[in-house]
């Protein structure tokens, strides 16, 4: 394991979480957006683990247990995570009373975005927080590099 791979597992998680970020914002944005008759759709990012094998995280544990002699084999290419896609969600288009609006159907109805701002701003919480832990993390790791070079000194 490299001196500096808890370092860059953070700063994919922080790229990655700041993807999340933007797309939680546009869909808030966007929340009443009708577009001419074509309501907005949501969007979500997919998320996939980098590392070696199917299941990095086991083999990430097993390296570091073989590391210090405690059990396991072998060791781990680090990982982290990055951006697998974004999809567009398939919700169906909800249907708003508004008879003034000019792009209202006969019966006074406009289809919007079916996006719920409780839930995207909890999900916005969510990605904050993921983002300060990897902050967190990062600030750990530079810790303990500066604390070792000062030992070497």
């Amino acid at each position: 394991m490299s001196f500096f791979d808890a370092l860059n597992i953070s700063a994919s998680g922080l790229s990655a979480e700041r993807l999340e970020l933007d797309v939680t914002a546009s869909n808030l944005a966007n929340a009443e957006s009708t577009n001419n008759g074509t309501p907005y759709k949501p969007e979500a990012v997919v998320l996939e683990s980098v590392g070696s094998g199917s299941d990095a995280f086991s083999a990430q544990l097993q390296g570091a247990l073989a590391s210090t002699g405690i059990a396991g084999t072998g060791s781990a290419t680090p990982g982290g995570v990055e951006v697998e896609k974004i999809v567009t969600e398939d919700v169906p288009n909800q249907q708003v009373y508004d008879p003034d609006n000019p792009e209202a159907n006969a019966q006074g109805y406009v289809e919007e975005p079916n996006i719920q701002p409780v839930t995207e701003m909890t999900d916005m919480i969510s990605e904050s927080d993921a983002y300060q832990a990897n902050v967190t993390a990062m600030d750990t790791s530079k810790t303990m590099y500066s604390s070792t070079l000062e030992l070497l000194k």
